[in-house]
């Protein structure tokens, strides 16, 4: 078990090392293309909502209440309030909905 558990972390830690080495290794120079920094540019955020969509509908009592956050969120975000306000506000939604639910 502790052996099995210590390959799982050296072959962990080795994934991890190498994607952050590799980049450094194989642009020396400043990269010029527009479409290769393009897509570099935007990779965080596609990977950071491909991780976090999902999330949202399985982190409540009901897909009913996480829609309703998701929706709130949503429409704050657009009118270019904080994260701070959005996040309230979306839990606010969710607790409201749930309330609602629980009473039906």
């Amino acid at each position: 078990m502790t052996t099995t558990l210590l390959i799982y972390i050296l072959v962990m830690a080795g994934v991890t090392y190498l994607i952050r080495v590799l980049p450094l290794a194989l642009f020396k120079k400043k990269i010029e293309s527009k479409f290769v920094k393009s897509f570099l540019y935007y990779v965080p955020y596609a990977v950071l909502g491909t991780m976090t969509f999902p999330a949202i509908f399985y982190s409540t009592g009901s897909l009913y209440s996480a829609t309703a956050g998701l929706i709130v969120a949503i429409l704050l975000a657009m009118k270019e309030k904080g994260l701070v306000t959005v996040a309230v506000f979306a839990c606010a939604a969710v607790l409201l909905v749930e309330t609602v639910l629980g009473y039906l």
